[in-house]
C-alpha cells in the first residue's frame, strides 16, 4: 500500500456535503429543489440538508479524497502510523474547504474614514457622488505598482487562508481602463502563484462609470477596447457587471456581458442590490454562473434564475457592514433552495473570513448553520461553475479541508469572537497547523 497519503482521524463530526443534494442546482433539478428535503415553506427545512458522519476519518491522495468513514474502519485501511501526513481531529470537526465566491480583494489604499462616515449618516451613495468610494480606490489602484498589489493581495489571501478559505473569486474593477484592468488581472495572477489559495480571476471593468466619460461612451470602452485585451492577456475567467441605476443599465450590461461571452468569458452580475432593474432577469437570459446581491429581486426573478441554473450569490456582510437590509431568504426557502454565500470583500465591506459571513448569514438571514456551511462551499463552487466536487468531501473530490475547534460544523457561525479554523489542507497537504 502507498504511504503517500493525509489522513484526518478520529473527527468528531465530518461534513462530506449536501443530503441528497439538498439545495443545490443541476442539468436534472434546475429549480434547486432537494429531491427530499424542503416542504416550499419559508422556514427552516426540516430534513437534514448536510450529510455528516460521526467519529469518522477522511483519506486523501494524489489531491483527492480517496475514502471517507468510520475511524476505525479507515484506520485499519489506512493505518496512521503509514501516512505521509496524519491529523489527529479528536473532539472537533472536519469540513470541506471553504470557497470564497465573490471579493474584489484587490486594491489598494484605506477607507476606513467612509465607515466613520457611514455612521455618521451619509449614504453609500452620497460618498460616491463627493468623489468617495470606488472612484477613490481606483486613483489609488491606478498609482500603485504591479509589485505593490501582488503583495497587498497575497497577505490578504494568508488571511483567508488561516480562516478556511481554500477557493478565491477575486476581481479586477478599480481600474478602469485598459491598462490598470491588465495590471490588475496580472496582480491576481501572480499572487495566486506559490500559495496554496486557488484564486479565479474576473474581469470586472464595468465596476464604476470613471471621471470624466459618461456610461454609454465607457460601454463601449470596456466592450470594444478592454475586453478584447482581457481576451488576449488569457488570464479572467469571467466577466463581471455592476447592473445597477446609475451605473450600468440593463442594456449596457446585456452588451459587456454578450461582448465577453464572445471572448471566451462566461458571465457573473451585480443584480438588484439597490433597485430593482432586471440585473436578476439578465442573468437568467445570459444563463449566467452567478447572480450577485439581489436584495430587490423578486419571487418572479428567483424563478428565472434557477430555472436558467443560475447560481444565486448572497453576501450578507455587506448588509452589516452598510447598516442596510440583509438579503431574504424566503424566496430560495420556498423553493428548496440553498443560495451561495460569500464576503464580498473589499475596502467598503472589510471582512475576509467567511465563517463571519456564514455567522451573518444566520443571524442577519435566518439561514441555518447547515444552510450556511453549504452556502460557502459547495453553493460557492456552484458560482464559480466548479463541477469536480469542489466544497465537498465525497469520494474524488478536491482534497480541501478544513478542521475547525468544535465538536461540530455549527460552532463555525456560533464561535464569531475568534477564528475557529485550528488545520488547513489544501491539495492534500497540511497549509495551516494550528494544532
Amino acid at each position: 500500500m502507498s504511504t503517500e497519503y493525509t489522513l484526518v482521524h478520529d473527527a468528531n463530526e465530518l461534513v462530506t456535503g449536501p443530503a441528497n443534494r439538498a439545495g443545490t442546482t443541476g442539468p436534472d433539478d434546475s429549480s434547486g429543489a432537494s429531491p427530499e428535503g424542503g416542504d416550499g415553506s419559508s422556514g427552516p427545512p426540516d430534513d437534514p440538508v448536510l450529510e455528516t458522519e460521526s467519529d469518522a476519518a477522511v483519506v486523501l491522495e494524489d489531491g483527492r479524497v480517496v475514502a471517507t468513514g468510520p475511524s476505525e474502519e479507515i484506520l485499519r485501511e489506512y493505518p496512521a502510523e503509514n501516512a505521509e501526513t496524519a491529523v489527529d481531529a479528536s473532539g472537533k470537526s472536519v469540513l470541506p474547504g471553504f470557497v470564497d465566491c465573490h471579493t474584489h480583494a484587490l486594491f489598494a489604499g484605506d477607507r476606513s474614514d467612509e465607515f466613520e462616515a457611514k455612521l455618521r449618516g451619509k449614504s453609500y451613495q452620497e460618498i460616491l457622488a463627493e468623489g468617495g468610494g470606488i472612484l477613490r480606490t481606483v486613483r489609488h489602484v491606478r498609482e500603485a505598482t504591479e509589485d505593490e498589489l501582488v503583495e497587498r493581495l497575497r497577505e490578504h489571501l494568508e488571511t483567508m487562508l488561516a480562516h478556511g478559505t481554500t477557493t478565491v473569486e477575486v476581481k479586477s474593477g478599480y481600474g478602469l481602463d485598459t491598462a490598470t484592468e491588465l495590471k490588475m488581472l496580472s496582480a491576481i495572477e501572480r499572487a495566486g502563484e506559490g500559495q496554496p489559495v486557488d484564486v479565479v480571476p474576473t474581469f470586472m471593468g464595468a465596476h464604476a462609470v470613471p471621471e470624466g466619460t459618461d456610461a454609454d461612451a465607457y460601454t463601449d470602452a470596456v466592450a470594444d477596447d478592454q475586453l478584447p485585451a482581457v481576451a488576449e492577456q488569457g488570464i479572467a475567467e469571467f466577466c463581471d457587471v455592476f447592473c445597477e441605476a446609475d451605473v450600468f443599465s440593463v442594456a449596457q450590461s446585456r452588451r459587456i456581458l454578450e461582448a465577453g461571452v464572445e471572448r471566451g468569458l462566461r458571465p457573473k452580475i451585480h443584480a438588484d442590490e439597490f433597485v430593482r432593474l432586471g440585473g436578476a432577469a439578465l442573468a437568467a437570459e445570459l444563463s449566467a454562473a452567478s447572480a450577485d446581491h439581489l436584495l430587490q429581486s423578486t419571487d418572479d426573478d428567483v424563478d428565472a434564475l434557477l430555472e436558467a441554473g443560475v447560481t444565486p450569490v448572497l453576501l450578507p456582510g455587506t448588509a452589516f457592514g452598510l447598516g442596510g437590509e440583509y438579503p431574504d431568504l424566503a424566496p430560495y426557502r420556498e423553493r428548496n433552495a440553498i443560495p451561495a454565500v460569500a464576503t464580498d470583500f473589499n475596502p467598503n465591506c472589510h471582512a475576509r473570513s467567511l465563517g463571519f459571513a456564514a455567522t451573518l448569514a444566520c443571524v442577519g438571514m435566518g439561514m441555518t448553520p447547515a444552510e450556511a456551511i453549504l452556502g460557502i462551499t459547495c453553493r460557492g463552487a456552484a458560482a464559480l461553475d466548479r463541477e469536480d466536487g469542489l466544497g465537498t468531501l465525497e469520494t474524488g473530490s478536491p482534497a480541501d479541508l478544513v478542521v475547525i475547534d468544535g465538536p461540530s460544523y455549527r460552532h463555525l457561525p456560533y464561535t464569531y469572537d475568534g477564528n475557529v479554523v485550528e488545520t488547513v489542507v489544501k491539495d492534500g497537504e497540511v497549509a495551516v497547523d494550528g494544532r
